[in-house]
């Protein structure tokens, strides 16, 4: 089999944990070794690693990390949960390896099921894209969103791979850019043709017939199907119900969150205005200017066309919840 053209996003390296250091991208291709359950949280909250089934499997391996070192597990435990509080993935993580009595043999097992989820995930999700489908996309729900090969951009892949030739949209994704550094990183390595457009440009595409479909990751999908995930989807929710495009999910098994009944109780990270004030180091707005910067944003389940998992496509989020049925998943 030829070797992937994008590396595992992170990996268990026996001592320490490999990351691919996503600030440096696209610009440089950078493994980050961190070796401390402190270290692993700052990777987390920087951004170094990001993407709720990333998140997931990095919380495993901070269990793993602080078993392997004789730290105690449950302080650990506290520190990563606290580093993102949206994605349901990381407590999923977390706990799953917690309560294993060999945390690494479960971190390692997270990571490989990510992969394998992903997989089928992206192909079941293939079949919604006729030949030629121009998709849109948002943010970076991709290989770097997760151990590998991705969610929604797996199911971009996924058509890629089956000769469909797909053609991309890839919303830049204000104010961090994973869009345009990430997603278009990503696609362009796979040879899947991309454009990369500013996000205020997707209504306007849609309402001239360029888009055929909206394909989007999750950070968490409620108990009643409400999609958390970051901040623009909803507005991307909106115009494609207006505009009669296709709204699609796409999101594994653990994404999936029965403890949460709705999209209103779940908590929204707020980060740091100076990611909204400055750009590449410089600020562009106004001495004296404040920002708000909501880092998700919830899409209400009447908006969701279906929702694709690694069990096949739902229309309802109910249906996705019983065909997961598995340890975790509610």
């Amino acid at each position: 089999m030829d070797q992937d053209p994008i590396p595992p996003t992170i990996a268990w390296a026996g001592d320490h944990i490999e990351l691919v250091d996503q600030r440096r991208l696209p610009g440089e291709l950078r493994v980050l070794a961190v070796y401390s359950v402190d270290e692993l949280c700052d990777a987390i909250r920087n951004l170094v690693i990001r993407g709720a089934p990333a998140i997931g499997a990095a919380g495993a391996m901070g269990i793993a990390l602080a078993w392997v070192r004789g730290e105690r597990v449950d302080i650990a435990a506290s520190k990563l949960c606290a580093t993102r509080p949206t994605a349901v993935n990381l407590a999923w993580g977390v706990d799953r390896a917690r309560r294993a009595p060999d945390p690494v043999a479960a971190a390692l097992e997270i990571a490989a099921e990510d992969v394998a989820r992903n997989r089928a995930l992206g192909s079941f999700g293939a079949t919604l894209l006729a030949p030629g489908a121009r998709v849109l996309t948002h943010c970076n729900a991709g290989a770097l969103a997760c151990v590998g090969y991705g969610t929604a951009i797996g199911v971009i892949r996924a058509a890629h791979e089956q000769g469909r030739q797909p053609f991309v949209w890839v919303g830049e994704t204000r104010p961090v850019l994973q869009g345009a550094r990430l997603s278009a990183w990503e696609l362009n390595r796979l040879g899947i043709p991309v454009s990369i457009i500013v996000d205020g440009a997707a209504a306007a595409l849609m309402g001239s017939g360029e888009v055929d479909a909206v394909i989007v990751g999750a950070d968490r999908v409620t108990a009643n199907g409400d999609v958390a995930n970051k901040i623009g989807t909803f507005g991307l929710a909106v115009a494609a119900g207006y505009h009669g495009v296709p709204f699609y999910v796409a999101a594994p098994s653990p994404t999936f969150d029965r403890a949460t009944r709705s999209g209103a109780e779940v908590v929204i990270e707020s980060r740091d205005p100076v990611e909204i004030l400055e750009v590449a180091g410089v600020r562009v707005a106004p001495d004296g200017v404040d920002a708000a910067n909501p880092a998700f944003d919830i899409t209400p389940r009447e908006l969701v066309t279906a929702y694709i998992t690694e069990h096949g496509v739902f229309e309802e989020a109910s249906a996705a919840f019983d065909a997961a049925n598995e340890p975790g998943v509610g």
